[in-house]
């Protein structure tokens, strides 16, 4: 795939290249909300299984028609959350850091998104280091972001950087709702960011400021529906369609919004990138 040079964060539209991504997904066949090890998750709630499907096939359609390829895991009964599939691994240059999960109710995940990885050529390291895949680590052209303070270890930025030989910068989570990296922030292209500050340490902040002076910034309210949870193509953004904030903004900084409606997901904490692991060749 050729990869064409980054735009001007203020470009219009005509001037920013959509890239063509290859996604791996699952489709939510035994989601529920069964238990709770996130603010988002209520079991006494439950979840509709069979809308989480619907859903679910609205946001994969939305990636066929911008013309993404899209895999396919298969679920695993028992595993309701295996949905979210970005947690299964980081995958860079063919090679996939593996996921080694936080709570014991996710962590058979972990060896089933390896398995399918192997099967398909990737090369896995199987982490020494608790870490939750994509939804921690997220990658730009020059440096991986990498989150920590609820689910990921340290240590395990240490080990994805020695593993894929990019630079991992260190960006520590402190509000609970946003326990995942992607849950507070996303990649627009491959040199800029979106992210809502009030889920970052203060010292998190001023590196985001430094390393990303020309942001998006997010306020809370588009935060609060996991409008951050989104993924960008280049051009295209597929986000949540409740963050109406968020989406003008990318609008008038010269994104194609592409809204989406998961709300069944985002039950269990889940919106758009986190059904979504991409496989970089």
């Amino acid at each position: 795939m050729s990869v064409m040079p980054a735009t001007e964060p203020g470009s219009p539209p005509s001037e920013r290249t959509a890239l063509r991504r290859r996604f791996l997904m699952c489709r939510p066949e035994h989601f529920d909300v069964a238990y709770a090890i996130n603010p988002w998750m209520d079991p006494e709630q439950g979840a509709d299984a069979g809308r989480a499907v619907r859903q679910w096939e609205s946001l994969r359609d939305a990636y066929l028609s911008l013309g993404h390829e899209v895999h396919l895991i298969d679920p695993v009964e028992g595993l309701p959350d295996m949905v979210f599939a970005a947690n299964g691994a980081l995958v860079v240059g063919g090679r996939a850091y593996g996921a080694r999960f936080a709570h014991e109710e996710r962590r058979a995940e972990a060896p089933a998104y390896a398995a399918w990885l192997k099967d398909h050529g990737f090369e896995v390291l199987e982490p020494l280091y608790t870490n939750e895949g994509e939804g921690d680590f997220l990658v730009l052209d020059d440096m991986i972001l990498a989150g920590t303070g609820f689910r990921t270890e340290i240590a395990a930025h240490q080990e994805a950087q020695e593993f894929l030989g990019r630079p991992v910068v260190t960006l520590r989570l402190v509000d609970p709702r946003f326990y995942h990296l992607d849950t507070a922030l996303f990649p627009l292209g491959g040199d800029n960011v979106a992210y809502y500050p009030g889920a970052f340490s203060p010292g998190s902040r001023a590196v985001l400021e430094r390393l990303f002076p020309d942001a998006v910034v997010a306020g809370e309210e588009d935060a609060a529906v996991l409008g951050l949870n989104s993924v960008c193509d280049g051009r295209n953004v597929v986000v949540n369609e409740e963050a109406t904030g968020l989406i003008a903004t990318l609008r008038d900084r010269g994104f194609t919004p592409v809204p989406v409606d998961l709300s069944e997901l985002r039950k269990a904490g889940g919106g758009p990138k986190c059904c979504t692991l991409e496989l970089r060749a």
